[in-house]
């Protein structure tokens, strides 16, 4: 997962995420990554409007937003 995060990083590239939180809620994302390590991902989440920052482990789902 690391090398297409650091591609979408480079590119820009929007991603589809599909994201659990801690409390168990699930939700569909669409962000634009901006740093990431092997537990966290910082990006901005167009869905809320401004940079959150993300669990690795509580990604469901990640790949390319269609437009």
């Amino acid at each position: 997962m690391n090398g297409f995060l650091l591609n979408a990083k480079e590119t820009g590239e929007m991603l589809r995420m599909i994201y659990m939180n801690d409390q168990g809620v699930i939700t569909e994302r669409f962000i634009t990554v901006k740093d990431f390590n092997d537990k966290y991902i910082r990006a901005y989440c167009h869905f809320r409007k401004t940079f959150r920052t993300f669990k690795c482990s509580n990604i469901l789902s990640i790949g390319l937003a269609k437009r």
